[in-house]
């Protein structure tokens, strides 16, 4: 078994499982497991009849699966949750859990092409499986894909600059590398060089991965597989995401809704009036948590 400390230090680890009230012969869902930290902790938690069905489309992730009967692995994506709970047996559910970090392994493996801070290939795929990665994104996108990209999941000032100067430059330069990129953006980078890069991939992160699109896929999945009572406890680490799964627990929906659109029935309620950040303490330990917001919903009857 791996080391999950090393794959990642899990964030909110507690008030995220606390959050989920388990019963000890209940059936739960860990849709990210990750380094494993918030399943042990629920596997902890439940009886000798309880089960855990955790998801994690990362083949390295399983590399730190504990050896527990009470444990059923699903490694792909947790967009099929609904579809790999039918085929388990087991299409209501508890409680389900989801962290929707990066793990530290991911970040800091360079091959897998996260982070700033090292060089590698421009890749950022979650799944190895799929096809797009961030270089075929910043050699096949418009102008103007590239432009509302950047200005929605990475929030960059001169994210038309951004895309303008992408454009012009990657006609002589196939960009691969991490490095070849930095490079490549230098003469638009607008205040700390580091952050503009952090949303820069941010942004490409999301798009490759899709991840606003299979977080809404979640959330309705998890809504209506819950038992009435059950708990959806669920993290996020940037507005965008944040946004969404308040706006969903709060009010069913995601989008603004219209002036004359018929009101929907939300089917959670919100456990908490704000969401439940990290103590000054585990930031300490852990700065990556600094920006992780956990928030509760309760399945209504």
């Amino acid at each position: 078994m791996g080391n999950p400390e090393f794959y990642h230090t899990t964030v909110l680890l507690h008030e995220a499982v606390d959050g989920l009230a388990i019963k000890k012969d209940g059936v739960y869902v860990d849709a990210t497991f990750g380094g494993g930290g918030h399943s042990r902790a629920i596997l902890e938690q439940l009886g000798p009849d309880g089960k855990l069905i955790a998801f994690d489309q990362d083949a390295d992730a399983w590399k730190n699966k504990p050896d527990d009967e009470r444990l059923i692995p699903v490694t792909e994506n947790f967009k099929y949750m609904r579809r790999f709970l039918r085929l388990h047996g087991h299409s209501e559910v508890d409680g389900v859990l989801a962290d929707l970090g990066v793990s530290s392994f991911q970040f800091d493996t360079a091959e897998r092409g996260f982070s700033i801070r090292y060089d590698g290939p421009l890749d950022m795929r979650m799944d190895k499986r799929s096809e797009l990665t961030a270089a075929i994104v910043l050699r096949t996108y418009t102008e103007p894909q590239l432009h509302l990209l950047f200005e929605q999941y990475g929030e960059v000032r001169n994210s038309k600059q951004l895309a303008k100067h992408i454009v012009t430059q990657r006609r002589g330069l196939g960009v691969q590398t991490i490095a070849g990129l930095k490079a490549m953006l230098e003469p638009v980078i607008k205040g700390n060089p580091n952050r503009y890069l952090a949303q820069v991939f941010q942004a490409l992160r999301i798009e490759v991965n899709d991840e606003l699109g299979v977080l809404k896929e979640l959330l309705q999945q998890a809504a209506t597989s819950l038992k009435p009572g059950g708990r959806l406890s669920i993290i996020s680490f940037h507005s965008l995401e944040d946004r969404i799964v308040k706006q969903y627990i709060k009010r069913g929906r995601w989008d603004e809704p219209g002036e004359y659109e018929e009101p929907i029935q939300p089917l959670l309620k919100p456990v908490n009036a704000k969401p439940i950040e990290p103590t000054e303490e585990e930031i300490k330990r852990n700065p990556r948590a600094r920006s992780a917001r956990l928030r509760i919903g309760e399945r209504l009857g």
